[in-house]
């Protein structure tokens, strides 16, 4: 940004500003690239690339070119084994598959979302303001999803839910119902995260919190069991580690905002009791979808005790689901509005990414991944619990509220549809905050990069 008198509002570079970021575009793109709208059926095709899948394999190229011309930031050595490790495990279950190359585009994906995204975020992320910006794109994101989210439960054309096609689900329609709750709870966590840290100027943490108090309209109206739970624990995650005096003044709005949407609106008040009281009903009246859950982590676990150290194998879960599944199974799920007629979608996973590992990649794939994921959140909070500099907490608190998000929702699903890209970001995200150690913070309101917070 350009320098001006005093009083005077000074004229963005905008070419200055797109040289020295360029290499950021495939990351935004990533991202913003969900808000194009799929077809009905491909949300959740198998072998379809999405746009956002698209723009995360220009990252890759980036991110390569980049590196050959010495332009990003190296990694540490537990960098190398928290990103690289997965990579092993992948192999030995692929190559130990009962068909390997059935496995073939398992290993592809996977690949794609825990090793080469993650790592290309940590390489090109060089400073704070960068993060900022690949954060930002969240909110945005969320932003735009959640407000047709909201319209499809006003006009009723949202996917069907208790025979009503209100169930909002976005642009990701009723095969990824999923998606939208996904993006919407992403981007709630950045907006709490940035309104609760101290080192933001006030009038970006006021906007940040009317952001947060937003988007909880649309994750209200999703319906989504899972991610409610895990958009609670990640918010009390970053309020705790904001602090105990800013946190109760953001909870106390977010509960004000519900009531007053939920008890003073009535925005979908029934339907929303009716869900949560279906949470803690596992073992007296669970509905189908509660019961299909624990019969698919049954059968998961039971492939595990099968092979225990390698796994069926990747892509192995549909073809050993009805040799280890207990009768109690229904055949899938109903899926229809928002533009889809009706369809019977397959259970073709265990909705829990853990026993999913656990089953098809063996105790060598759980620990490679799931240890891994550990590794970062133990060194994510134990270098937000050492930040000196106040102006780095908003990208700790962001980084951490991310991955604890993630992690939790994986107790209740796993990987699968578009929105799944995003995944490797936030683990990169993650990675680069835990594993680059000190970095120059980027001016909040523009001007010269310092000297040396970037390499290209």
């Amino acid at each position: 940004m350009s320098l001006a008198a005093p009083g005077q509002w000074a004229r963005p570079d905008v070419p200055g500003t797109l040289r020295r970021h360029w290499p950021l575009l495939p990351l935004a793109a990533t991202v913003l690239f969900l808000l194009a709208p799929l077809p009905a059926g491909d949300a959740t095709a198998s072998g379809k690339v999405g746009p956002a899948d698209a723009a995360s394999l220009l990252l890759v190229l980036v991110c390569a070119v980049q590196a050959l011309r010495g332009r990003v930031r190296a990694l540490t050595p537990l960098g190398v084994l928290v990103l690289g490790a997965p990579a092993v495990g992948l192999a030995v279950a692929t190559a130990t598959a009962g068909d390997p190359y059935a496995a073939l585009p398992g290993f592809v994906r996977y690949l794609q979302v825990f090793v080469l995204v993650p790592a290309a975020v940590v390489l090109l992320v060089h400073d704070a303001r960068e993060f900022r910006i690949a954060a930002g794109c969240f909110v945005a994101l969320a932003l735009v999803q959640g407000a047709v989210g909201v319209v499809q439960y006003a006009t009723r054309t949202g996917a069907s839910y208790q025979g009503e096609d209100i169930r909002a689900v976005g642009t990701f329609g009723p095969g990824d119902v999923m998606g939208m709750a996904t993006v919407v709870a992403y981007g709630l966590v950045v907006a709490t995260a940035a309104a609760l840290a101290p080192g933001l100027p006030p009038r970006l943490r006021r906007l940040a919190g009317g952001c947060a108090l937003l988007l909880v309209v649309p994750l209200v109206l999703s319906f989504s069991r899972g991610a409610w739970i895990a958009t609670l624990g990640a918010a009390l995650l970053v309020m705790a580690l904001a602090g105990i005096r800013r946190a109760l003044v953001v909870l106390a709005g977010l509960a004000a905002a519900g009531v007053v949407l939920v008890g003073g609106l009535g925005v979908g008040s029934d339907m929303v009791a009716e869900r949560l009281t279906s949470i803690t009903q596992v073992s007296s009246a669970p509905d189908q979808s509660v019961t299909d859950r624990y019969t698919m982590w049954a059968a998961a676990e039971s492939m595990w005790r099968e092979r225990p150290a390698e796994g069926v194998g990747l892509k192995g879960f549909p073809a050993h689901r009805d040799g280890h599944a207990s009768l109690g199974l229904s055949s899938g799920s109903d899926t229809a509005g928002a533009g889809q007629a009706y369809v019977r979608q397959p259970l073709l996973s265990p909705h829990n990414m853990y026993l999913l590992i656990l089953g098809e990649q063996g105790l060598i794939g759980l620990v490679a991944l799931a240890g891994g994921w550990a590794a970062l959140l133990v060194a994510g909070l134990r270098r937000l619990a050492g930040a000196a500099d106040a102006r780095m907490r908003d990208c700790g608190l962001i980084a951490t509220g991310l991955l604890g998000w993630q992690l939790t929702d994986f107790l209740y699903a796993d990987i699968g549809g578009p929105s799944t890209v995003l995944t490797g970001v936030i683990i990169g995200l993650a990675a680069w905050w835990a594993l680059t150690g000190p970095a120059v913070a980027g001016p909040l309101r523009g001007g010269p990069v310092p000297e040396g917070s970037s390499g290209r």
